[in-house]
């Protein structure tokens, strides 16, 4: 497809069969801190969990269906924090996958279940079709040394962002900046609010312009703006925008609310 509209169009629709999944965003049912349950003992999932430094510690028996890389567990496994997607979590229970994670020493149990009410609820993403005024040209500058922000997160709790530079872009007349972070396959993540936060969409969203080339040139296009995780699932953390990138005006585009 040539047409940026039929494009636009084209990565809707892969959007809305992402996020709706079987092991999707709106799967997950709960993110379980280990640490707010000393005891080991997880909502809703067998077995005892318990942090050990750079692993946590699981034990379990064959009566309690866990299985680890496919296999019945009866006694105990040290595992890491899972890397690859949800589908391919070491830890399962049935159809659920249960996803270790460790955030600022911190770790956690996700439980992503395919029969999520969520997912079934489902409806689609509201969203704003293609619009040319949306997308224009951006400069990343990077910073002479990366920093890290304190940052409220969509679980009441605060935690670093790291950051990489920053993306300006004229919008609208308005010269405007971002501040952005630098994703390991060099793409760019800048998390925003702009006027219509809140009320018209979504209370802030994330963006995704492309990998800047040799001169920091990018396209920074909020046709593809999208919602971030925690608006499919509360057990999302999801960073608030850092200081900064709340623009004080209205941008209609791209991913906006839940229908």
């Amino acid at each position: 497809m040539t047409d940026a509209s039929d494009q636009w169009k084209q990565w809707h629709e892969g959007r809305t069969a992402s996020v709706s999944a079987p092991y999707g965003p709106l799967a997950l049912t709960g993110t379980h801190w280990l640490a707010d349950h000393p005891d080991g003992r997880l909502p809703d999932i067998p077995g005892v969990w318990t942090a050990d430094g750079d692993e946590v510690v699981l034990i379990a028996a064959a009566a309690d269906g866990l299985t680890v890389d496919g296999r019945p567990l009866d006694g105990e496994v040290r595992l890491g924090a899972d890397t690859a997607p949800a589908p391919d979590a070491r830890v399962a229970l049935g159809d659920r996958r249960l996803v270790l994670l460790e955030r600022d020493g911190l770790w956690g149990v996700r439980d992503f279940d395919p029969a999520a009410p969520a997912r079934r609820a489902f409806r689609g993403i509201a969203a704003t079709g293609h619009d040319p005024r949306w997308s224009v040209p951006g400069r990343f500058t990077r910073y002479a040394e990366g920093r890290t922000v304190r940052v409220p997160n969509a679980d009441g709790r605060e935690r670093g962002l790291a950051l990489a530079g920053e993306l300006a872009f004229t919008l609208a007349e308005r010269e405007l900046t971002l501040q952005a972070a630098e994703q390991p396959d060099g793409t760019l993540w800048a998390v925003f609010a702009d006027a219509t936060s809140g009320h018209d969409s979504f209370r802030f969203r994330f963006l995704h312009p492309g990998a800047p080339d040799a001169e920091g040139r990018t396209t920074v296009d909020f046709n593809r703006a999208v919602l971030p995780p925690c608006a499919f699932g509360d057990g999302f953390l999801c960073p608030f925008p850092p200081p900064g990138n709340t623009l004080d005006l209205a941008i209609p585009a791209g991913e906006r609310t839940l229908l």
